[in-house]
């Protein structure tokens, strides 16, 4: 059999022939083959810190809370801003952490307009699964850049999100360009 009949066989391979595009991303099976709970016994949001920031997606540490990549991010950059504590609502923390996830907001917000070139930004609390929290049980804030242009067909119709970056890509950006503390 020829190349191209190959070709045209190959064409047939994938069942009846339909309208869809495909958009091909194997580096997703990694998430999907973890299942919807990568972390089944542990709280993701707990296990982070104790290991090193590239592995676990960390961009930046403070006192009372860190900052890391959504795993799961709705656009490139979607970061997410967690106490180290475990706790499940926003009004279990104290002053000292919601003092400080506001500023490291805030610090996000100023990085990622930075490096990304970002128009906006959609930040949020999901507090419980019947409010949406993937993780229930650790509170964290979502910061997610937005762009004048990033709104497209996939997310609308295709119920598929197209990130541009991978995330150690982006974690390289974002944690090269987060102001160090100044240390006495």
């Amino acid at each position: 059999m020829s190349e191209e009949g190959m070709a045209e066989d190959a064409a047939h391979l994938a069942g009846i022939p339909d309208a869809f595009q495909r958009l091909w991303t194997p580096h997703r099976m990694a998430y999907i083959q973890a299942g919807p709970e990568p972390l089944r016994d542990e709280c993701p949001f707990c296990e982070a810190p104790k290991h090193p920031d590239a592995e676990r997606l960390v961009v930046a540490r403070g006192e009372t809370a860190y900052v890391l990549l959504n795993l799961f991010p709705y656009n490139s950059g979607h970061l997410l801003v967690c106490p180290y504590r475990h706790i499940a609502t926003y009004d279990q923390a104290t002053p000292e952490e919601v003092a400080e996830i506001g500023a490291l907001t805030q610090t996000g917000m100023r990085v990622l307009r930075e490096v990304s070139r970002c128009d906006g930004f959609n930040l949020g609390m999901n507090q419980g699964a019947v409010a949406g929290a993937g993780v229930d049980g650790h509170l964290h804030q979502h910061i997610v850049p937005r762009w004048a242009s990033d709104a497209n067909f996939f997310p609308i119709i295709a119920k598929t999100k197209a990130l541009p970056q991978l995330l150690g890509e982006v974690r390289e950006s974002v944690a090269a360009a987060w102001p160090k503390p100044d240390r006495d």
